[in-house]
């Protein structure tokens, strides 16, 4: 068949070497908020980090999924974050055995609160339009030329 080849697309595309880029930024980022202490610490600890883990998880999906639609992959992760926040209501002996580690704690969360909503909702909102800039993988991408 005319312009089809057997050589394989490369794992690095352009989108993935953005995509690692944008996580090289909001993994520092988003620890920094759990650390910072300062004016509204309390506010940036707790809340605003949350805006940080949406997107994170949204460019993390889209590095192992790049061919998924930006919409789809918000909302998969708003939907899969809001169950993890309902899941802090649960408190069983191995959950507090995981919590009781930083990056677990970091992950599954310790504390339930109807605040963290409007925080997931935002940072998935801003990381839809992240990996939409970032470009989806089922454009030509000018390397698989």
């Amino acid at each position: 068949m005319a312009g089809m080849t057997d050589e394989p697309k490369p794992f690095f595309t352009r989108q993935r070497w953005l995509t690692l880029a944008a996580l090289a930024v909001i993994v520092p980022f988003g620890f920094g908020m759990k650390f910072y202490r300062g004016p509204g610490d309390a506010w940036v600890n707790h809340s605003l980090g949350g805006a940080a883990y949406e997107i994170f998880w949204c460019l993390a999906a889209l590095f192992c999924l790049p061919r998924a639609a930006p919409a789809r992959i918000a909302l998969g992760v708003f939907l899969a974050t809001c169950a993890l926040e309902f899941l802090q209501l649960w408190h069983p002996p191995f959950l507090e055995t995981l919590r009781a580690n930083f990056l677990a704690r970091t992950v599954l969360g310790s504390t339930f609160s109807w605040s963290d909503f409007p925080y997931y909702a935002l940072g998935s909102l801003l990381g839809w339009k992240l990996l939409g800039w970032l470009g989806p993988a089922t454009k030509k991408d000018p390397e698989e030329s």
